[in-house]
Parts: C-alpha cells; sequence; structure tokens
C-alpha cells in the first residue's frame, strides 16, 4: 500500500439504488477541486466475472473502459464527474475474486492449505482495494461496495472493509454509510429507525461508519440530526443530508454545501492544498439549466422501458446539450413497435433520431425503417454501433437493391453478408472472448462531417462489438454516395459511414458515448445536436 494514500469506504443501507455512484463521484469531484488526486473503483457482489454478459435489463448499461473492461455503469459516473479514465482496476466482482483464488488453488500456491473465505477470499478482497493506491499516484481511493450492508453476498466484502481498518491505521481510512431516511405521509414525519438497524447491521460486521449521507425527500430537522448522532454513533456535523436534486450534476454542490468534503479532509487529516475550484462546473450547470432553444431527439433501441441501458448516450445528450446551450428532449423509442404503417406518426415531430447500440436481432427490421425514414427524409441521423450497421445493410437492401442483404448476427446465411464475423474471430466460442474492446485508432478523411467534428484525422475511440463491416462491399457501396470516412489504420476496417448528400447521417462502429465527459462533451454529439437545431429551423 502506498503508505500516503487515503482509504474511503462507501457502503448502503435500507434499500438499493440510493446513488452510492454519484455520492462517491461527487465526493472526488470536490476533492479533486481542491487539488487532491482522486480515483474511484467499484466492487459488485455478483457472482459473474464481469457485466459483460448480463443482459442490459439485469443491471444497466455494460460500460466500456480504454483498456477494453467491460463494467458497472457507475464508472460511467466517475469518469464523467472526474474526467480521468478508469481501468479493469476499478470495477471487481465476487467472481473475478474467487475466480482468481480458484485459480491460484489449481496452480498449487497455498501449498495444501484448506482454502478459505476468511483469510483468503477477504485477502483477495484487500489487495485489490489496495492495488489502485500502491505506487502513490493518488492522494485519496475511493470504494463502493455494491449491493446493501446484510446482503449475504456482501458479507465478505464487508469483512474485507473492516479489516482494511487495521491494516491502514485510523487516519488513512473512513467509512461513509449511505442511507435512506423515509417519510411516512400518513404519520408526516421521516423515520430512523431503518437506518438505525441498518447501521447495526454494519456494528454487528465490527464496522463504525465516520459519516452518514441521508437520501430523503425533505429536508432533516435538527432533532432528527441528533437523533441519528446518537443512536449511530457519529458526530452531529458527520450527518449529511442529501435531497432529491433534479439533476445528478448538482449533487457536487450540493455536498460541497453540506460541508461532506471538509468532514472527510477532516478525519483522514488530510490538509487542503487549495480552496474548491468548481467555476466550470458551475458554468456548466448555468448552461445546462437555462438553454436558449430546444430540440427533440428520437433514440430508438430495444431495451428503452430501463433508460439506464443507454445511461452513456443519455448523459452525453446531457454534456452535448450544454455546451451550445439547448435542451435534448430525448423521446425513447421501442424499435420492436415501429412498422411500416406507423412510422411516419411516431418520427414527424423529432429534429434528430439517434439508433441506439444493441445485440440480437429483436427489434432489427424496426431499425431498419427508422434509418431509412431518417435518409429519404433527410433528417439528422446517428448511428451508433449496431446502429451504423443498420444504417448500412439499409443502404445495401434500398439504394443498392441487393435483396436480403443483412448482418450474419441477424441472418447468418444472407446472400450479401454486409456485416459479417471476421474469419478469426470464428474460431472463439467464449462469449466475452469474441469481442472488440477498448480503445482502438481510427484515421478520418479530410472534409468529412467526422473530420469536421473532431478538427483533426486520427482519433482513439472505445469499442464494444463482435461483427465488423465487409469490406467486400466498400467499392459499391462508396459507389452511390456512402462514404468510408474513418477506417482503423492496421486493419482498414470501415468505423465511419456517412452519406455524402445528406445534412448530417453519420453511423460509427464505436461508441463515442464513453468517453463523453462534463467537461469534454463528446464532438459528434454536439455536431449531431447542432444538426437538429438546423433541421428544425428548416422545418
Amino acid at each position: 500500500m502506498g503508505s500516503s494514500t487515503k482509504y474511503v469506504f462507501i457502503t448502503g443501507g435500507v434499500t438499493s439504488s440510493l446513488g452510492k455512484g454519484i455520492i462517491a463521484a461527487s465526493l472526488g469531484k470536490l476533492l479533486q477541486s481542491r487539488g487532491f488526486s482522486v480515483t474511484i473503483q467499484k466492487f459488485d457482489p455478483y457472482l459473474n466475472i464481469d457485466p459483460g454478459t448480463l443482459n442490459p435489463y439485469e443491471h444497466g448499461e455494460c460500460y466500456v473502459t480504454d483498456d477494453g473492461a467491460e463494467t458497472d455503469l457507475d464508472l460511467g459516473h466517475y469518469e464523467r464527474f472526474l474526467n480521468v479514465s478508469t481501468s479493469q482496476s476499478n470495477n471487481i466482482t465476487t467472481g473475478r475474486i474467487y475466480n482468481n483464488v480458484i485459480t491460484r488453488e489449481r496452480k498449487g500456491e497455498f501449498l495444501g492449505k484448506t482454502v478459505q473465505v476468511i483469510p483468503h477470499i477477504t485477502d483477495e478482497i484487500k489487495s485489490n482495494f489496495y492495488k489502485l493506491g500502491q505506487d502513490g499516484k493518488y492522494d485519496v481511493v475511493i470504494t463502493e461496495i455494491g449491493g446493501c450492508v446484510g446482503d449475504i453476498e456482501s458479507l465478505p466484502f464487508i469483512e474485507a472493509v473492516r479489516q482494511a481498518r487495521w491494516d491502514l491505521g485510523p487516519n488513512n481510512f473512513l467509512v461513509i454509510h449511505l442511507i435512506l431516511i423515509p417519510y411516512l405521509k400518513a404519520a408526516k414525519e421521516l423515520k430512523t429507525k431503518p437506518t438505525q438497524h441498518s447501521v447495526k447491521q454494519l456494528l454487528e460486521a465490527g464496522i463504525q461508519p465516520d459519516i452518514l449521507v441521508c437520501r430523503t425527500e425533505y429536508h432533516l430537522p435538527l432533532d432528527v440530526k441528533k437523533k441519528l448522532a446518537l443512536f449511530c454513533n457519529v458526530q452531529l456535523n458527520s450527518v449529511i443530508e442529501a435531497m432529491d436534486a433534479e439533476s445528478i450534476y448538482d449533487v457536487p454542490l450540493l455536498m460541497k454545501k453540506e460541508k461532506l468534503d471538509e468532514r472527510v479532509m477532516n478525519k483522514l487529516k488530510l490538509s487542503t492544498k487549495t480552496s474548491p475550484d468548481l467555476e466550470t462546473w458551475k458554468d456548466f450547470l448555468g448552461k445546462l439549466k437555462n438553454p436558449t432553444q430546444e430540440v427533440t431527439i428520437g433514440l430508438v433501441g430495444k431495451y428503452i422501458s430501463l433508460p439506464d441501458s443507454y445511461k452513456s448516450i443519455i448523459e452525453s445528450f446531457t454534456h452535448a446539450g450544454a455546451s451550445v446551450e439547448c435542451k435534448v428532449n430525448l423521446l425513447l423509442i421501442s424499435s420492436e413497435e415501429i412498422h411500416l404503417d406507423n412510422y411516419e406518426s411516431k418520427f414527424k415531430e423529432l429534429d434528430g433520431i439517434l439508433v441506439a447500440p444493441g445485440f440480437g436481432e429483436r427489434g432489427f427490421e424496426g431499425k431498419i425503417e427508422t434509418v431509412r425514414y431518417a435518409r429519404e427524409h433527410n433528417i439528422p441521423f446517428f448511428g451508433i454501433c449496431l446502429g451504423m450497421q443498420v444504417a448500412v445493410v439499409e443502404f445495401a437492401r434500398n439504394v443498392l437493391g441487393l435483396e436480403h442483404a443483412n448482418s450474419t448476427e441477424m441472418d447468418p446465411f444472407t446472400p450479401h453478408p454486409i456485416i459479417a464475423l471476421l474469419e478469426e474471430q470464428k474460431k472463439i466460442d467464449q462469449m466475452g472472448g469474441t469481442m472488440r474492446l477498448g480503445s482502438y485508432a481510427c484515421d478520418l478523411k479530410n472534409g468529412t462531417k467526422s473530420a469536421i467534428a473532431y478538427g483533426k484525422t486520427k482519433i482513439q475511440e472505445r469499442h464494444r462489438h463482435r461483427y465488423e463491416f465487409n469490406n467486400a462491399y466498400l467499392e459499391q457501396i462508396q459507389s452511390k454516395g456512402m462514404i468510408a470516412a474513418g477506417k482503423n489504420p492496421d486493419t482498414g476496417l470501415v468505423e465511419i459511414i456517412e452519406l455524402k448528400n445528406h445534412p448530417w447521417f453519420v453511423g460509427v462502429q464505436f461508441h463515442p458515448e464513453y468517453k463523453s465527459t462534463v467537461l469534454n462533451p463528446h464532438p459528434l454529439f454536439v455536431r449531431f445536436i447542432q444538426a437538429a437545431i438546423d433541421n428544425k429551423k428548416v422545418k
């Protein structure tokens, strides 16, 4: 362990989905704004090795880092707030912990000892707690423990946190417990009992929280705060109110007002380097809340009943919209409900259309109709990953006249495999192994809409996909006005397509939404919104 690194652990109680990730990201932002170097990691109690094989309905979107790790969507929040990259080391699951320990046991590394949860599993968890702090690169490592205190699967993590206090010493270790203070309408009062029980469970596990962050719909009166402090063994000024905010980007400022960062610094004996500099953040919030124009954009996908499936895309619209002082009204449209007889009514009010990423054939034909509508009606179109592939297949069918053109993902026997698996990928049988994951280079063609948006011709973007554009069809497609605006310099694979005679029609094989942050909105989203604004004026 880097002796100078301080460790903050964030646990949750009473209920899940209270926003531990947002609190972690907000605290990280506040400490960063005072000049400290901060990173955040998430420990997930489920047994999947990573979320890569999880249906988005299970866990929201799967976020991808530069080094190709498929991670929890909270890592997206960490990057969007802190503007720094995360990696494989920032997201650990129970599955990975057990996998590591069992692999070592099979190699005989435990010298015949009985392998147990304590100490072997907890030691493996702790070594992952400390990994990011080892080289002294960070002043503070914030660790979010997924799930709820009291869950069976969380027990080894909670025990590892307890042991960490002994390893690190009191001034290098801090626990923040995030809880819900429910309001009973009938009794017209806030109830603290669930919190008392949750803290009691933590105490039974040997952990005394240092700070309570209380999610609440109503302000906490002083007597409620005093009661919490008394029964939960924390100082009164360590009971922090976290009111519901109108936007997640308000939370850092609300936490600053509640002095969360000051309490943390005080307890960790961190001497402040500067007073917090949040001017650019406030500037962003000002633009976000006072737009001068607005557009309506349709997001067409198959997981729309859980908007978290498209978390990064939705946040990218927030960042890019604020940068051009435009409110983006997102209309989530299920691709399964789009048919020839209804798409006109669904799309006529839209200023722009985005076709979202996804896997599998469900809703594919609805996406084809969507792209056709955008192409024929000159509506600004943005296709991401599968969205780009759909655009190429639609073009092949309806412009080149290649009947039954398709992706081999949807139809393995298509006569025109416009999108297909590369030869070297066909030999791999494990779900996680066939993907192109992580950051890859892309060279842009001068003068294209993409090159103009980026303001350069060499870029790096993150990927998460299996099927590729089939270069055997490139000449045919280019001859009719769809151009390869970006290619991978090493493989020649097409990464970006554009239509020449269209106001804004861009499809990208990568996921630009993974790199959009508050301080660096993604240029393609910015230009897409600008195109939607222009389209609205024309209408």
